[in-house]
C-alpha cells in the first residue's frame, strides 16, 4: 500500500522489554556489568529513533525494569535519558509488565522516582488508562498489577462502539499462543485487536520481533522484542516498531534495529574454522558461546592457545570478542604418536609423558593432563 505523509494521522514508536537491571552472572563480574550497561545504552538509540522519525508518541509495553525494585543506578539511568529529551508534545507511556508490576512496593509507585519524571512521561498507574492522542486517536493502556495472572488484559479495553471512527490503539503486556489450552501469564487472545476494535495492538513480553498471528498484518498485533538481546535462544531481538496509521485507520509497521550486541553460538570442528573465526571483524559487540570440538597436534595446540588468547584478551591486550563463553572440553591433543613426540626426551620426562597420557584417558583429568603434556613437549623443545 502506497503511503504519503499527508495520509498519516498517527506515528508511534513501540518498544518493550528493556529489562533494566538484569544481571548476567554466568559471564563473570566485568562481562556481566558490560551486558547490564548495554541495556541502559540502548535507551539513547530508542529515543533518538523516535526523534528522527518525528513520532507522535512512544509506547513502552512493559518489563522496562527487570524487577519491581531495581537498583538506584538503573532508575537514575532511565531518568537521565528522559530528562535530556526536553520534549513538549511527544508523550511517552511507561507500562508496568509482569517483571515490574504495579504492586505496592513498585518503582512505579515510588514518589521520588515519579516526581523526577518529565511532564511528558506518563506511568500507566490505573487499571485502564484512556488518553486522547493527536488527530482524533485514542490509546487504551492496561498495566500488570501482579507478577502472574490468567486474565487477558485486553478484556478491559472497551469494544468499539457504533459510529466510533477514531483510531484506537491498545497497549498491554502478556503472552499470546494459538493453542487455547496453553497455560501462561496474562494470556492475550491472538484475535484481541479484531475483537476489541483496535487498529493497532502494542504488546510486550516475547523478546523477538513478530506479528501475532504471523500471517495477519491488518490490524497488526506486534511484539517489538527486547531492544538488546538477553539470551542465545532469542530470535530477531534488538528492534523497535515504527507504526504509521493512515486516515483509513490502516496501520503499517516498520522494524527498526537499535541493538548493538549479537549473541551467537558457534562450534569449531577444524583448525581452518578457528583461523577464520580469528579473522572476523564483527566480534567486538558479540556474546559468543564458542565450543571447540577438534583434535590437534602439538604445534596446532600452540596455535589454538594463541588464537584463544587473542579472542579472550589479557591484562595488557583488548579482547577480540566482547563477551566469550568458552567450552574446550572437546579440544583434544593428538597423542597417537606419543613415542615420536617423546623421542629425545630424558627418560624421566618420557615416563612423565606416559603417565600423563594415561591420566588423559580419564575425562575428569583429560584437559589438565593434555595441557601438561603440551607444556612438557614445548619446554623440552625450547631447551
Amino acid at each position: 500500500m502506497k503511503r504519503t505523509e499527508d495520509d498519516i494521522v498517527l506515528k508511534l514508536l513501540h518498544t518493550a522489554d528493556w529489562h533494566l537491571g538484569r544481571r548476567f552472572p554466568r559471564f563473570g563480574i566485568e562481562a556481566g556489568k558490560t551486558l547490564s550497561r548495554a541495556r541502559r545504552d540502548v535507551l539513547e538509540r530508542i529515543f533518538l529513533e523516535a526523534e528522527r522519525s518525528q513520532v507522535d508518541a512512544v509506547l513502552c509495553a512493559g518489563d522496562l525494569f527487570d524487577t519491581p525494585q531495581p537498583d538506584e543506578d538503573f532508575k537514575s539511568a532511565l531518568l537521565q535519558v528522559l530528562t535530556r529529551l526536553k520534549w513538549k508534545n511527544r508523550p511517552v507511556f511507561l507500562l508496568p509488565g509482569n517483571h515490574d508490576p504495579l504492586v505496592a512496593e513498585s518503582v512505579w509507585r515510588e514518589p521520588s522516582f515519579r516526581k523526577a519524571l518529565p511532564d511528558f512521561v506518563h506511568v500507566v498507574d490505573q487499571e485502564l488508562l484512556e488518553v486522547a492522542l493527536p488527530n482524533d486517536c485514542v490509546l487504551f493502556a492496561v498495566p500488570c498489577l501482579s507478577r502472574a495472572g490468567q486474565r487477558d488484559p485486553t478484556a478491559l479495553i472497551p469494544l468499539r462502539a457504533d459510529g466510533d471512527t477514531r483510531v484506537r490503539v491498545g497497549l498491554v503486556h502478556g503472552s499470546t499462543f494459538d493453542a487455547g489450552d496453553w497455560k501462561t501469564n496474562f494470556p492475550i487472545s491472538k484475535d484481541a485487536a479484531l475483537e476489541r476494535g483496535l487498529d493497532y495492538l502494542a504488546i510486550g513480553d516475547t523478546h523477538g520481533f513478530r506479528f501475532v498471528p504471523p500471517d495477519r498484518k491488518v490490524p497488526p498485533t506486534i511484539y517489538p522484542g527486547t531492544p538488546e538481546q538477553t539470551a542465545f535462544d532469542e530470535q530477531d531481538a534488538g528492534n523497535v516498531a515504527l507504526v504509521f496509521i493512515n486516515r483509513s485507520r490502516q496501520a503499517m509497521v516498520q522494524k527498526r534495529a537499535v541493538g548493538q550486541w549479537k549473541w551467537e553460538e558457534l562450534t569449531v570442528k577444524s583448525m581452518e574454522e578457528l583461523r577464520l573465526l580469528a579473522m572476523r571483524t564483527d566480534l567486538a559487540a558479540r556474546v559468543l558461546r564458542l565450543t571447540l570440538e577438534l583434535r590437534v597436534t602439538a604445534p596446532e595446540y600452540q596455535e589454538v592457545e594463541t588464537i584463544l588468547g587473542k579472542l579472550q584478551g589479557s591484562a595488557s591486550t583488548h579482547a577480540r570478542v566482547g563477551v566469550l563463553e568458552l567450552d574446550r572440553e572437546r579440544l583434544r591433543l593428538d597423542l597417537t604418536n606419543l613415542d615420536a613426540l617423546s623421542a629425545g626426551l630424558p627418560p624421566v620426562l618420557q615416563a612423565a609423558a606416559k603417565r600423563l597420557k594415561v591420566q588423559s584417558e580419564d575425562p575428569a583429568q583429560r584437559a589438565a593432563a593434555e595441557r601438561a603434556l603440551f607444556h612438557l613437549f614445548s619446554l623440552a623443545k625450547a631447551s
